[in-house]
């Protein structure tokens, strides 16, 4: 039973220190919407989603009303689309993706996750035809996400998709030039992709999810944050169980709203997904978090420690509030959209390179990194095989979302607004990894994935 106590500390949470359900997403199936033709597949799909979705985000507006808590973003993710496209060309992929679009003005909601392909082992003809078109459908698109995952712990590297991602960014940026190259903002390269992430650009409905479900995502970097600075000089074992339990409550109110949501729209409760996603908003960092630890910086030498015992704090705290803990879960890296790393990368303290230690021991990978706009294509693919291999190595999720910013470089900054916030463009080592990227073929899974 809720008492006086619990109540106010909700609300302090909520209007002091940022407190917020960043998602309510709906995962739909497009399975059955399966046509050789692309109009009449088209068609379906767009019935197929307004329909499931059609009360979605007056949901969330009646949740929001009738408990006070904020829900930042209304989200519809489907079946990874070159599943359901097969081998229609890529220009029936665009086609797709421009309907993906359209149905989500037609819903108000705020982006549409699963123009996806899964390609850890191979290409289908279908999916080599989407990732094709990824570039102008980022480009003709405004809440289209697009995903690709090129490993798999269990399969290995797939080097040659890797590759083709290099050249698929660098296309993006260069089609989206005229706004900072935002559609590279949209578009995350993954290992280990978890099939009920409710959080964008990766999110799609996995094959083993059901018709529809609700999946939510909690985030209270500012809650965590003030949690520790009231603890005051205490030890790293009381520290992290304060974390857990403030991870605790804050997925206790991803519960509720994730329990009310799929009952009032009819759809099973999938997963909350607790991670300390940030905003550009003052007070809402996880690098204030880790700086609140006693890090003068965030990129000090101990900001890989820290940062674990954060991940690890969090996620346990998590798990025992929540029924179903699925998804991301735990501490979000995301340069642009977090004030803190913001300044930590202009001021120098925090590299690419202990950017990607980090991504170690957090839960997602290299996020939202503006790098120059001169950046080669084996560079970008260099970048992305270094994060894809710390995924496949130790057994989790990790991705890459680098921005190259096409007509500027480092010193120079770039804005993609709202959530995505702006970011300095980050240095990088300039040696060319080409004659190993273009080696192509697979990386082989390693020996601890044969586990049976």
């Amino acid at each position: 039973m809720l008492n006086s106590a619990d109540i106010l500390e909700t609300i302090s949470m909520i209007r002091q220190e940022n407190l917020d359900i960043r998602t309510i997403t709906m995962g739909i199936s497009l399975l059955d919407c399966v046509s050789e033709d692309a109009d009449r597949l088209c068609d379906k799909i767009y019935d197929k989603i307004t329909r499931s979705a059609e009360h979605l985000v007056q949901t969330g507006i009646d949740i929001e009303k009738q408990y006070g808590i904020p829900i930042v973003n209304k989200r519809v993710s489907v079946t990874p689309i070159s599943l359901v496209g097969g081998n229609i060309s890529p220009e029936g992929y665009l086609k797709v993706a421009k309907t993906l679009d359209r149905a989500a003005d037609t819903l108000g909601i705020n982006f549409i996750g699963g123009f996806s392909a899964l390609v850890h082992k191979g290409f289908t003809v279908g999916a080599n035809n989407l990732i094709q078109i990824i570039p102008q459908a980022l480009c003709e698109t405004n809440k289209v996400c697009s995903s690709v995952n090129v490993a798999t712990t269990k399969a290995g590297i797939n080097m040659d998709a890797i590759k083709l991602m290099g050249s698929t960014i660098r296309k993006t940026a260069e089609l989206t030039a005229d706004r900072d190259s935002i559609g590279c903002a949209k578009l995350v390269v993954f290992a280990n992709v978890p099939q009920d992430n409710p959080f964008m650009a990766g999110a799609f409905h996995g094959i083993g999810e059901p018709e529809t479900v609700i999946n939510v995502g909690v985030s209270g970097p500012g809650v965590v944050s003030s949690a520790i600075e009231r603890a005051g000089n205490c030890d790293l074992s009381t520290l992290a169980d304060i974390i857990k339990k403030t991870a605790f409550k804050i997925t206790r109110v991803g519960q509720l709203v994730a329990g009310e949501a799929a009952s009032r729209l009819g759809v099973p409760f999938g997963i909350v997904d607790l991670s300390l996603a940030p905003t550009p908003a003052i007070g809402d960092s996880v690098a204030r978090i880790l700086e609140n630890m006693g890090l003068t910086c965030c990129g000090a030498h101990g900001t890989t420690a820290a940062l674990a015992m954060l991940n690890d704090a969090v996620k346990k705290g998590g798990v025992m509030a929540s029924s179903h803990v699925g998804g991301l879960s735990g501490a979000f890296i995301p340069v642009s959209e977090d004030e803190g790393m913001i300044a930590a990368v202009a001021s120098g303290n925090l590299s690419i390179e202990k950017l990607e230690a980090m991504t170690a021991v957090c839960s997602v990978g290299l996020d939202m990194i503006a790098i120059p706009g001169d950046t080669p294509e084996e560079v970008i693919s260099g970048i992305i095989a270094d994060e894809i291999s710390i995924g496949v190595a130790n057994t989790k999720t990790t991705a890459v979302r680098v921005i190259p910013v096409i007509g500027k470089g480092v010193g120079e900054s770039a804005s993609f607004g709202g959530l995505l916030g702006y970011a300095p463009i980050i240095r990088l080592n300039e040696a060319s990894p080409a004659v190993f990227i273009n080696r192509g073929g697979r990386i082989p899974a390693p020996i601890h994935s044969l586990k049976n």
